[in-house]
């Protein structure tokens, strides 16, 4: 079982282990690790809640700027050829490499199942 929960802008995975009888999940899109867990899903909420207070708490001891879920900025790794392709279309287009990429990944959430489809024929 895979699920997210949210607050405060921050995104927590959530996983149920069988063996131990408990759900655990961590912050997800932050460099820290910040992890949380509940028996039930009460439990889990509150624990991810207040998983997320602390690690603002502990930012603000530290000095330390929280890191926002998300920020808008990620690196990718790609085959050279790719890259090439992509940047070249960009640029016949008269558009960044940066918006060719924000353009695919908007239309490949928009037709999230025909892009399913696609992905599961190669």
């Amino acid at each position: 079982m895979t699920d997210t929960l949210i607050h405060n802008g921050y995104h927590g995975s959530v996983r149920y282990s069988s063996a131990d009888e408990v759900f655990h999940g961590r912050i997800v899109g932050i460099n820290d690790l910040v992890t949380f867990e509940g028996t039930n899903v009460a439990e889990l909420k509150a624990a991810f809640k207040a998983a997320v207070a602390d690690y603002l708490e502990t930012c603000k001891a530290l000095g330390k700027e929280p890191e926002k879920s998300y920020k808008g900025s990620f690196n990718i790794r790609i085959p050279a050829y790719l890259h090439k392709e992509a940047a070249l279309w960009a640029s016949i287009n008269q558009i960044s490499l940066n918006d060719f990429v924000r353009v695919a990944i908007d239309y490949t959430l928009r037709n999230k199942e025909a892009v399913a489809v696609l992905l599961h024929e190669q």
